[in-house]
């Protein structure tokens, strides 16, 4: 059995026995918003050792596994063109665009597939509120 640090989650695959998936590191995080430092109302939210990446309001990606992923519009698809890969931030998640460490490095190209994702995004519908 490999030696599993706090930060550490252990997913056990029947097919496959288990592998180890390290929870995203807060630098990773860091650097980032960093890069994302000129988008206005950019912020990060901790959830299960991973991140969501807001624009105000709205999820315009994940962070998880120390990558990126950006949420799939037909505009942001438009912008990247062949610059990126399809994949699922984790198990059971919507199909985002896997941004490739290279383009992450460019902040005025990650701030344009930022702003173009969150103006192709819905609202978020208004949370209900709870009855006592």
């Amino acid at each position: 059995m490999p030696n599993i640090s706090r930060n550490s989650t252990l997913f056990i695959s029947h097919q496959k026995g288990y592998s180890l998936y390290m929870s995203t590191k807060e630098s990773t995080t860091e650097y980032i918003l960093g890069q994302l430092a000129s988008v206005p109302r950019i912020s990060a939210r901790k959830m299960f050792g991973e991140y969501a990446l807001y624009m105000g309001k709205k999820v315009v990606g994940l962070i998880c596994n120390d990558k990126l992923f950006i949420k799939i519009t037909d505009e942001g698809k438009k912008f990247v063109a062949e610059h990126y890969t399809e994949g699922h931030a984790y198990k059971g998640a919507k199909v985002s665009m896997c941004i490739d460490e290279d383009l992450i490095e460019d902040p005025r190209w990650l701030t344009q597939l930022v702003v173009i994702t969150e103006r192709s995004l819905p609202e978020p519908k208004p949370k209900k509120k709870k009855r006592d």
